[in-house]
């Protein structure tokens, strides 16, 4: 090939690695850190319900220094929520646990519920990242974890574990009759031990899990429970403009991987992109950290017309980069 051609084209090559290498950069040093929180106001109390303020929290995926994100944080406790709901994945290193209970902070001094996922389990493991685009591909397990501890802390504190468990609570005045599951993910969901119609009485009846495996979330919607909440996906962590998620990480669908959305009749769903990332993949990109405070509200009356139509869904998101 001559030098007429060759520059060019060398120009070019140079060109494109220089642009992957400056994404590389902006997805691990600055996306993966900017921890944002956004809002959303879900209609799914019982009419005439006042307003409950929940913030979810899932996928930490907590290290011992990483002081940023755990700084962030203890700052939402300046949110002042009625509930928190954590749908787990809070540890990535066997030494985590105190930095995830002190970034909690005064949270734990709030009423919550949590369930945990595969990484409270066990540690993650290097993988080839292709694996992401096989649903059925075999899981690699690290090495356990001490989620024992974890769950100690938090019930101490006085979180409720909603692991295959109904629980029934009073917040701000709200009644809630809530049920969880264990991680879908590694299936070790045995939804048939909280199965059945939770307390008709309740204002709210709130499913939680950590990945929204359809599944499962077909169960507590026959079940008659108006809002499920999830994580597992990171809300794609790596997505393209225009098109969004690259994958789920689990059978839902790419349009479901973030945020609220209806799931059958009466069902809602919200799930959260989280907070934090494998230390194997350090990385984000166009799909920020985030925990979410959610406002939930009255839902209109079913006998004034469509059920779920005359609710609005409504969302924003604010950039936090204290710490």
């Amino acid at each position: 090939m001559s030098d007429v051609f060759r520059s060019p084209l060398t120009r070019t090559a140079a060109g494109i690695a220089g642009a992957a290498a400056l994404g590389i950069g902006y997805a691990s040093l600055i996306e993966r850190n900017a921890f944002t929180l956004r809002e959303v106001t879900m209609p799914v109390l019982e009419p005439g319900t006042s307003a409950l303020r929940v913030l979810h929290i899932s996928d930490l995926h907590m290290m011992p220094g990483q002081r940023m994100k755990q700084n962030w944080l203890r700052e939402l406790d300046r949110l002042e929520p009625d509930l928190v709901v954590n749908t787990g994945d809070n540890l990535s290193h066997a030494r985590a646990v105190p930095a995830v209970v002190q970034s909690m902070g005064n949270l734990l001094s709030r009423p919550g519920l949590f369930v945990f996922g595969s990484n409270d389990y066990f540690a993650p493991k290097p993988k080839n990242p292709l694996k992401y685009f096989r649903k059925n591909h075999k899981r690699v397990l690290g090495d356990p974890l001490p989620w024992a501890d974890l769950r100690a802390a938090f019930s101490e504190r006085g979180w409720l574990d909603a692991t295959h468990t109904r629980r029934e609570l009073e917040v701000a005045g709200v009644r809630i009759a809530a049920a969880g599951v264990d991680d879908p993910h590694l299936k070790r969901d045995r939804y048939d031990t909280i199965a059945g119609s939770p307390n008709p009485l309740a204002d709210l009846r709130l499913g939680i899990t950590h990945s929204p495996e359809p599944r499962v979330l077909d169960r507590f919607a026959d079940d008659g429970y108006d809002l499920v909440l999830a994580g597992h996906t990171h809300g794609g962590q790596l997505c393209l403009p225009f098109y969004g998620a690259l994958v789920t990480n689990c059978d839902l669908d790419r349009s479901r991987v973030k945020g609220p959305s209806q799931w059958g009749e009466h069902t809602q769903l919200h799930v959260s992109a989280g907070v934090g990332t494998s230390p194997w993949a350090p990385a984000r990109f166009c799909c920020r950290p985030e925990a979410t405070l959610l406002t939930l509200v009255a839902a209109p009356r079913r006998d004034a017309g469509s059920d779920v139509e005359q609710g609005h869904t409504s969302s924003s998101e604010h950039t936090i980069l204290r710490g």
